[in-house]
């Protein structure tokens, strides 16, 4: 493996310092400006397979995938061939493509309870979509969602957010005006009493729960079974929408994502991530009565120019069909993702720090706490400090961790067992480092 240790990165401190006069925080997502971590960020020149190289030449095993898009791994052919044979014919035309179709058709066929959907940007647009079409649905006002749950920077979703919202110590955002987020309730995530509690006294006004059916955004956590059929059978007997986001784990948990893994009965989905390969991309779907509320059928209004853009389509449909071209592809990644967790797990007690490693297939986070992590209050209490040194001693040693201590890690098909075992020599050198050995 390629180490940038004690190199200098002249190029990425000198783009990171114009990118500051033009940016706010001199990014476009804060996650990027490494703000939880410190230090300069590294500015991505290109990628390729499992890797990623910066702007000084340096090369580092990507686990953060484009926080989740590239589970082929990087410049996978079918993908490219895709993309430049959409370009050949256009980039945009504000108007109906076949390419709409062909992806819809994946889509469906691996999410059955999916009968219509809408391809939108970006995960942000679909879940407020599927939201408004979940209150138009049932005539009601309030949303219910889970503390640590991300779900986009939509007003109303932006209320004990995680992620990024966390990281920078803000529990929701300004500009969010408390008569819109008064319209959110929040509850624990894996609380099915809470939740029960907080229908008892809201329920009969709630037009939906949306959930992250595996949280990836206050680092993974994964849900009890317990808490997966309360939140079917309290939605449902009080009348409420169940919408799961799977922004981040459709079509990586499993072909059919979360849904299938958990056998999950919602009324509406999110996609994002993987069916966009990379380009921009998102979706909201679920059963026809719901769906066609939407406009031009119905009276819910959502729109976009861009939205099935040509080139995303065919990414997202060239994405699908290589991984049902790849035998074994999700049992692989499910192998890759126990082989590196358990790793993680061995190296750090070998370095006598305390960490937990949740990992659900090719998701996995190192929290740097001492008990398990359930929920956002458990998470909160991880040792950001002790994670921040890690991440420089990883990145030094030409591993591209997520940035933050609340962000999942992703796997992709181009990490094979030697990279990961690479990995893992790597993160036991770091972990050394954490303790000062």
């Amino acid at each position: 493996m390629t180490s940038p240790a004690n190199d200098p990165h002249p190029r990425s401190r000198e783009l990171f310092a114009r990118s500051r006069e033009r940016f706010p925080g001199g990014v476009n997502s804060p996650v990027r400006a490494f703000g939880a971590v410190g230090g300069t960020p590294r500015f991505v020149r290109r990628a390729e397979g499992a890797y990623v190289y910066d702007a000084d030449g340096h090369r580092y095993l990507d686990l953060v995938g484009s926080w989740g898009p590239m589970i082929l791994g990087h410049r996978h052919p079918a993908v490219e061939r895709a993309i430049a044979e959409a370009l050949a014919m256009g980039t945009s035309f504000g108007a109906p493509t076949e390419r709409e179709l062909e992806l819809a058709d994946r889509v469906v066929e691996r999410y059955p309870l999916a009968e219509r959907l809408r391809f939108t940007n970006s995960g942000t647009e679909a879940t407020m979509s599927a939201l408004r079409v979940a209150r138009g649905a049932t005539g009601r006002r309030l949303i219910v969602k889970f503390a640590g749950g991300y779900h986009g920077h939509a007003d109303g979703l932006l209320v004990a957010a995680g992620s990024g919202a966390v990281t920078t110590g803000v529990p929701s955002s300004a500009g969010v005006p408390a008569e819109v987020a008064a319209l959110t309730l929040v509850a624990p995530y894996n609380d099915a009493q809470a939740l029960g509690q907080l229908f008892a006294a809201h329920g009969d006004d709630v037009a939906a729960v949306i959930v992250e059916p595996v949280a990836g955004n206050m680092g993974v956590v994964e849900p009890t079974p317990a808490f997966l059929r309360a939140l079917r059978e309290t939605t449902a007997r009080h009348g409420a929408l169940l919408v799961v986001d799977e922004v981040m784990t459709g079509f990586r948990l499993a072909r059919g994502g979360a849904i299938e893994r958990y056998g999950i009965d919602a009324d509406l989905v999110c996609w994002g991530k993987v069916i966009g390969g990379g380009l921009p991309v998102g979706a909201y779907g679920g059963r026809v009565e719901v769906m066609d509320l939407v406009s031009p059928l119905g009276r819910v209004y959502q729109a976009g120019t861009l939205s099935g853009n040509p080139l995303a389509m065919a990414a997202g449909a060239a994405t699908l069909d290589a991984i049902d071209a790849t035998p074994g592809l999700y049992a692989g990644l499910e192998a890759a993702g126990e082989r590196l967790a358990d790793g993680l797990r061995q190296a750090a007690a070998d370095a006598g720090v305390p960490v937990v490693v949740n990992q659900v297939g090719s998701m996995l986070t190192v929290f740097f706490n001492k008990d398990a992590v359930i929920d956002m209050e458990s998470a909160s209490r991880a040792d950001t400090e002790s994670f921040a040194r890690w991440f420089h001693g990883m990145l030094r040693r030409g591993v591209w961790w997520p940035p933050s201590q609340f962000e999942a890690a992703f796997l992709s098909a181009a990490l094979d067992e030697n990279l990961i075992d690479e990995l893992v020599t790597a993160a036991t050198a770091a972990f050394a480092e954490v303790t000062g050995d």
